[in-house]
């Protein structure tokens, strides 16, 4: 004789977003759940954009650009011929003339940080698209291009070697972000 089994003792099967709720939910609180998933993913989406991560780049390169001017120009102040410069000025005025050359300063670092910032971040992200990887080769090729675009003015040799040199630094860099913790037993 077969066994026979009662099918309400089976699980039953479940359609996607159909899954039982955990004890305690609601209809509704799915409904918020699969609302939250879908902005979720949105909001992945946007962030892996090649727009997006070309904007932040040149946000983030125009920041460290402007910090470090400002603290490298603050410390041109201690130059005798600086001094001498603002000696005849008064208090106000020459904090005022300071100030001004280290926001003058700070915007002209910035803005060339944020364009090889953004510059880097656009053309890596291009190619990582179009190859559908994430590897070294990216960040070397990025580099090698970033490079001789921004030496593209001083001629061919000179573009070629600042595209090397870019490439270089961006493996170098790449090696160390990607290296794996030792392990430690």
């Amino acid at each position: 004789m077969p066994l026979e089994i009662d099918p309400r003792l089976l699980p039953p099967y479940f359609m996607p977003g159909k899954e039982p709720l955990p004890p305690g939910y609601t209809e509704d609180d799915r409904q918020v759940m699969m609302e939250q998933q879908k902005m979720n993913r949105t909001i992945e989406r946007v962030q892996e954009s090649c727009a997006v991560k070309t904007v932040l780049a040149g946000a983030g390169g125009l920041a460290i650009g402007m910090f470090f001017s400002m603290l490298s120009t603050s410390f041109a102040y201690d130059d005798p011929v600086l001094r001498a410069q603002h000696e005849s000025l008064g208090r106000n005025q020459r904090a005022g003339a300071i100030m001004k050359d280290m926001a003058k300063s700070a915007w002209t670092s910035g803005k060339g940080f944020a364009k090889v910032g953004a510059l880097y971040a656009g053309i890596e992200c291009v190619i990582e698209s179009y190859r559908a990887k994430n590897d070294l080769t990216n960040s070397v090729a990025a580099g090698f291009v970033a490079g001789g675009v921004l030496a593209r003015n001083s001629g061919p040799k000179a573009a070629f070697m600042g595209g090397v040199a870019f490439a270089g630094f961006s493996a170098a860099i790449d090696m160390y972000l990607r290296k794996e913790p030792a392990d430690e037993d």
